[in-house]
């Protein structure tokens, strides 16, 4: 169950960072820096994307309780949001309304890099699902946090390599992974909004 865990969070979070369609956008978002400079930008915007999805893996299911949210409620709707996120990908309309959203400034490791293409609305989303099906369990909780540390640092590698896996995959090659991992996306979606359905015992699906 533990690894069955692990496989989970690192896809599904993997697939929603998606640290390589990012790759093209941080070359984009770094070009003229220098390497030193452009090191310290990959760094920064890891280091603060990865404290924001641990805080609200930490507070996020404490606020949805003030606010009246369920977790199945927020189960379900973060499956459709994470699904809309996987057409999007099939589509090619995430990474187009990403690079249309993406303003160059001297300093961008803060916005957009750590927030919101790092800690996004889908990434949040999906560390409240992953902490809320997991809650009172402290071993698999800290597992996720050390997914999340995973999949961050997956991202800063390829910051730091983004240049190369540019010229390597080429553009053929980064669309052809993307719609790979929209249709994996897809399917996890898919069973959060089961398991959402099952948790309010609907359809004679609970238990």
């Amino acid at each position: 169950m533990t690894l069955e865990l692990a496989v989970t969070a690192f896809a599904t979070l993997f697939v929603i960072i998606d640290p390589i369609g990012l790759a093209p956008l941080f070359v984009a978002l770094t070009q003229g820096m220098s390497p030193r400079r452009r090191r310290f930008v990959a760094l920064r915007a890891s280091a603060v994307g990865f404290g924001l999805l641990v805080l609200f893996g930490l507070f996020g299911e404490a606020v949805l309780g003030v606010v009246g949210i369920s977790m199945p409620a927020f189960r379900i709707s973060g499956g459709l949001l994470l699904f809309l996120i996987a057409v999007e990908m099939l589509f090619e309309k995430r990474t187009h309304r990403r690079e249309q959203a993406v303003e160059i400034k001297p300093d961008p490791s803060i916005f957009p890099l750590a927030t919101p293409l790092i800690a996004g609305p889908g990434a949040m989303a999906t560390i409240v699902l992953l902490m809320g099906q997991n809650s009172g369990d402290l071993p698999a909780q800290m597992m996720i946090f050390g997914v999340v540390l995973l999949v961050v640092l997956t991202a800063l590698g390829l910051f730091m390599m983004g240049g190369l896996i540019e010229r390597v995959l080429g553009q053929t090659g980064i669309n052809v992974i993307t719609r790979l991992l929209g249709m994996l996306l897809a399917a996890l979606a898919v069973q959060f909004v089961l398991d959402g359905i099952s948790d309010l015992g609907l359809f004679g699906m609970g238990g």
